[in-house]
């Protein structure tokens, strides 16, 4: 099956540290469980442990496409950071950039991205669409979809799945096995930005909600939650 995960910066974190070496093992290990399997592997990364835009937008002066982008450029730190740890832990990894930076990184091109999967390398997509105002959850849709992936994997921080809300902060929260893109927007849930949501209930794309920790037992019916097209 082709796939494509999606991990946010924060999953890379632990303790305050922006990364940690058992979260990065962890992540390494499951990547090779799934490739050991046939599976072909491409990632998106967040930036969320290095800067968020939001936080900069609207301050010292500073628009909120340059903090989109300076958030794009934290995804690309990350995205080196994921492919060099990979590659010394014997896992092929690439990196593709939707900003253009030849002297660091590849740019996105949908044909060779075909072949390095083909290859059995990893493919890392970095720095988002390439354009504000789009979120790496679009990203990781946009994506899943020109490479005809059979599944987008959502790794989330400390959630085995999806709720109606947010377990760690309400106690009352209900987790749920299956669930439509529709009832999700509808139902507002935080899953992933609506634009993102949208594009995926379209164009008939399946996503599979898991823990950080359970990325590698994504197929697994009876692990994560699933969000099904209409």
């Amino acid at each position: 099956m082709i796939l494509l995960i999606k991990i946010s910066g924060e999953g890379l974190s632990k303790d305050g540290e922006k990364y940690t070496e058992s979260v990065l093992e962890s992540i390494s290990g499951q990547i090779t469980s799934l490739l050991k399997e046939g599976h072909k592997i491409s990632m998106v990364v967040g930036g969320g442990n290095l800067f968020r835009g939001r936080d900069l937008s609207g301050r010292l002066n500073i628009s909120r496409s340059t903090a989109d982008y300076i958030g794009m450029l934290a995804t690309v730190q990350n995205a080196l950071v994921l492919r060099d740890f990979f590659e010394g832990k014997g896992i092929s990894a690439r990196v593709s950039s939707s900003i253009a930076m030849p002297q660091v990184c590849e740019g996105y091109i949908p044909k060779r991205i075909t072949r390095h999967m083909e290859k059995g390398r990893v493919v890392i997509f970095a720095a988002g669409l390439g354009i504000p105002y789009f979120s790496t959850d679009s990203c990781a849709v946009q994506r899943a979809l020109e490479i005809q992936a059979d599944l987008l994997i959502m790794a989330k921080n400390g959630v085995d799945g999806l709720y109606t809300a947010d377990p760690k902060k309400d106690s009352s929260a209900k987790f749920i096995k299956q669930i439509t893109a529709t009832q999700v927007i509808e139902q507002d849930l935080k899953v992933a930005d609506l634009s993102a949501m949208g594009l995926a209930k379209e164009s008939g794309l399946t996503i599979k909600i898991v823990s950080s920790e359970h990325i590698d037992q994504a197929l697994n019916p009876e692990v994560g939650s699933t969000v099904s097209p209409d």
